[in-house]
Formats: structure tokens, sequence, C-alpha cells
């Protein structure tokens, strides 16, 4: 079923994030986010919270991601990487050829400061010039999204009506999808929201 899910969108996001904004974040029902992204072919999803509890415990989130992927998609994709965003560890954990990253808020605005650090650094060794300086460079000094295109989606959980500083350099373009909470989450609800983000016109600015 996820499979043909994700076949009959008219568009599917190539990254999504998922921000939960709620005091008490669930470790089961974000695994059941993760994997259920993996199994409608999402190839990159980015995991946030503003406290950074899932960062701190990510190995709790990757045991309960790991128990829900075999539970209900089985052994039948290969396996793929499992990256962290301060890049302590990386594991073959998780499969369906997906990448995940678990973000807290040092990897927001605090990733750009240290980004514009490096540049200051680089332009005062005479290896760049001022000028050197523009979106594709910020980009490529960006430590917390190596690898990672921007979001295209960000599903928000919770009641609070901000993102509460996730990957700000990243989602100037992003389509926002606000949800109630994350807590008891159903399938039917998350593809509803990605039904919405299929069916949304992105204008780009215009």
């Amino acid at each position: 079923r996820w499979r043909a899910d994700g076949r009959a969108l008219r568009k599917l996001p190539v990254h999504v994030g998922l921000v939960v904004t709620e005091e008490e974040p669930s470790y089961a029902d974000m695994a059941s986010l993760v994997v259920w992204c993996m199994a409608v072919g999402i190839s990159y999803v980015s995991v946030y919270d503003h406290n950074g509890i899932f960062k701190r415990n990510n190995s709790r989130l990757m045991d309960e991601i790991l128990k829900q992927q075999q539970e209900l998609l089985g052994l039948d994709c290969s396996k793929y990487s499992v990256e962290f965003a301060n890049h302590d560890k990386t594991g073959q954990v998780l499969n369906c050829q997906s990448a995940l990253k678990v973000l807290s808020p040092e990897d927001g605005k605090a990733d750009i400061v240290k980004a514009a650090q490096n540049f200051c650094q680089l332009v005062a060794q005479q290896q760049r010039t001022h000028s050197d300086l523009d979106v594709n460079m910020l980009d490529n000094l960006l430590s917390s999204t190596n690898g990672f295109p921007d979001p295209d989606l960000v599903l928000k959980f919770g009641p609070v009506d901000s993102t509460l500083g996730f990957l700000p350099w990243h989602i100037r373009l992003t389509e926002i999808i606000s949800l109630p909470s994350h807590l008891n989450i159903s399938y039917e609800d998350f593809f509803s929201a990605l039904h919405h983000y299929a069916a949304c016109e992105q204008r780009w600015g215009k």
C-alpha cells in the first residue's frame, strides 16, 4: 500500500522535515513518521525538536525506528545509512535507500554563525575574498545539511506557530504544513498531508 500511495501522488517531496514543537516528544510516534516517509519513497528525512531531545537520545530513536521498520516493512529493501548532523555516529541501520538526520537548534542559527566564522578565516588567510560569498558558498560551508537538499516539505507538529529554529537558511522555499500533534498520529493523517503538498502550487515567490 505504501509504495502504491507514493506512486499515486502527483509529486513527492525529496526531503521532508519533521518538526516537533511539543514539550513531550514521542519516540514511537516519531519512528512511525520516519518509517512511513521511507515507505512511500521519500529520500531524505530530518527530525527536529527545539529542545534537542531526539538528538541527545538518538540511539533510543534509532532502536524504535528499526523495530517499527522490521514490523511494518520487513527486510525487503537494501540498507541505508543513518547520518547524524554532528557527525559523531554513522551506521547501517534502516532501509529503503533513504537518509536520516537528527537535528537540534545548534544545527540552525549556530551552524550559520560557524559557517560565517569559517569564511572569515578563509578570507583572513587569503584563501578567499569577500566577494566570493554567495548562496552556493554558504550552502557548502554549512555542516548540518551536508549532502542533503533543502527541505521541500516541513510537517510541523504542535500548537506553536513557528518552526522554532529549524534550518532557517534552508526553508526559504519550503512548504510548511501544520498538524495538531505527532502524538498518536495515524498514517491517514500523514498521507493526507502529503496529498495536500502534492496538490499545492508553488510559485517560488512570484
